[in-house]
């Protein structure tokens, strides 16, 4: 990979950190076939529970030593700063977690604590990121039109302190091409289908709905396509702001239903993952106005700065007994393993709840949810 002179400098820097972060650069873009760095507009960090990176993750960002270069954001951690007693999380937990997010900000890092970053700071249509978090990723690339790689929590890192990352996948044009064309038949959720999919095939799929899908359904599809499989980009005709700069492939497939098992009795509802944007938590407000208390828990996902400006909402929702949690969500709190069972109205929930929380899941479209836990047919 060539490198400028001001890159070797950092290599071969005196700050530990930097050099440690220039390897890791320039490893990858040997391992891809990079021809360069490029510069980036912003970086998104995975990896901010301490319940997925444990002791040795914590003492690695404690030892950091270098600012980020480039605006940085940073995805959920394992509880709501504020709220955590609600959550039934313990001290310990606690203590470390705010360790992580200490050790995290002594860099320059933002505290969006939220897996829906382009909510808060939107890129641009062919904006380089170095985005870690895969439905994340998928948003920026399909919906916004970005351009990112799917990058780990120390890759994504690394290119907010160096401010660059290798040019190759998802950053180079020609790469980002559909591979096979899904026609979906009848109106089935988006969030399914993804599910459905992204277990099924490789490459980048270009849809073919029967209505236009909401942004919030793209956000669900993209989700569930990155949860089952390695997807980090789709296209949807006469949606996503790419599809018309590529042929459409030969290679096709139809879907037209997706049978989920309903094989356990939930004893949470639990809604936000991806993180709800201000349409949905408004949307969710009005289906329960016609309902009195949930009889089962409800708890919705969602980051501070949504949380911040739908106060009012979110209040009426909470005096119905509904909780609203901010800064972390189902799959990384490990406040979701008390439960036996949770119902949820995403793919990637339905995916990683069991394998990151060892809970059951299952799924329903948002009004099944919303009518499962106050116990309405």
């Amino acid at each position: 990979m060539n490198l400028s002179r001001e890159e070797e400098k950092l290599l071969e820097s005196d700050n530990p950190t930097i050099a440690k972060c220039m390897e890791i650069l320039v490893a990858l873009g040997e391992i891809f076939g990079a021809e360069k760095l490029i510069p980036i507009k912003s970086a998104h960090i995975s990896g901010i529970s301490y319940k997925n990176i444990g002791e040795e993750g914590l003492e690695w960002l404690k030892n950091l030593k270098a600012k980020v270069r480039v605006r940085t954001t940073l995805n959920p951690a394992g509880m709501d700063l504020e709220r955590w007693k609600e959550m039934g999380l313990d001290d310990h937990f606690v203590k470390k977690q705010i360790e992580v997010i200490k050790a995290l900000e002594s860099i320059g890092a933002e505290l969006t604590l939220t897996c829906t970053p382009y909510y808060i700071h939107k890129p641009s249509l062919g904006d380089h990121l170095a985005w870690a978090e895969s439905s994340a990723v998928v948003y920026a690339n399909s919906v916004i039109g970005a351009r990112t790689n799917r990058e780990s929590g120390i890759s994504a890192l690394a290119s907010a302190i160096i401010g660059k990352t290798p040019y190759y996948g998802l950053h180079v044009k020609e790469n980002r091409a559909p591979t096979i064309l899904v026609k979906v038949k009848g109106d089935l959720n988006p969030s399914i289908v993804g599910y459905k999919i992204g277990s099924e095939i490789d490459g980048i799929p270009i849809f073919d709905f029967e209505r236009r899908l909401s942004y919030d359904e793209l956000k669900q599809l993209g989700a569930s396509l990155a949860s089952t499989g390695n997807i980090a980009m789709f296209h949807v005709v006469d949606q996503t702001p790419e599809w018309r700069e590529f042929e459409v492939p030969n290679e096709k497939m139809e879907i037209d239903r997706v049978e989920i098992e309903d094989n356990c009795e939930p004893d949470l509802i639990a809604l936000g993952c991806p993180h709800l944007s201000e349409d949905e938590i408004t949307e969710i407000a009005r289906i329960i106005e016609r309902y009195g208390k949930p009889k089962k828990p409800v708890w919705l996902f969602t980051s501070r700065h949504v949380y911040n400006k739908l106060r009012h909402a979110i209040e009426k929702l909470e005096n119905r007994g509904i909780k609203v949690f901010r800064d972390t969500c189902m799959v990384v709190s490990p406040a979701t393993e008390r439960f036996e069972c949770v119902m949820v109205n995403s793919g990637k929930a339905l995916t990683y709840l069991p394998k990151l929380r060892r809970v059951k899941a299952i799924f329903g479209s948002t009004h099944e949810c919303l009518r499962r836990a106050f116990d309405e047919s």
